[in-house]
């Protein structure tokens, strides 16, 4: 299989919620143990951090919600502008954080301010979101994060 294939799939098994031991994903990746470090390097640089247990029982775990998505994507179908953006909405979900965005009307003639609690990156259509829980609107809104000009990541913590 391919690097990104191989992501994906170790993504995949990690998401289950189950610690793997770096050996048993070589074995079921078929690559050796370097590979397997390299790709969770490679998916820490992407925002999504795993778990090391030290030891003789050790191994990698997954301790936040990645929905890896079950259909084909191509590489150019969805459309993210700013990946630290990205990156720092995935932050914010893993450590339950509140954030203080700017965040742009559909025509971007307009922005207005709002704290949020990001709960999980989606797909909205051919573009990443973030549902979260909006204090303005008092309800749980979806986020383009295409349409984020600021964001700000609070001391505050949600539950």
């Amino acid at each position: 299989m391919s690097k990104i294939s191989n992501v994906l799939t170790m993504l995949e098994y990690l998401s289950s919620g189950r610690k793997y031991s770096i050996k048993e994903l070589s074995e079921k990746l078929e690559v050796t143990q370097r590979m397997i470090r390299v790709y969770k390097e490679e998916i820490e640089k992407a925002g999504i951090f795993i778990d090391t247990i030290k030891g003789p029982y050790g191994g990698y775990v997954l301790n936040q919600n990645i929905n890896v998505p079950k259909r084909f994507i191509t590489p150019n179908a969805i459309n993210i502008k700013n990946k630290d953006l990205f990156n720092l909405i995935n932050r914010a979900i893993k450590e339950k954080r509140k954030c203080f965005i700017e965040y742009y009307s559909k025509d971007e003639k307009s922005a207005s301010k709002r704290t949020i609690h990001p709960y999980d990156l989606i797909l909205l259509g051919n573009e990443w979101g973030v549902a979260a829980y909006c204090e303005k609107k008092q309800e749980i809104r979806h986020f383009y994060i295409n349409r984020i000009k600021s964001i700000e990541i609070l001391e505050n913590f949600y539950n």
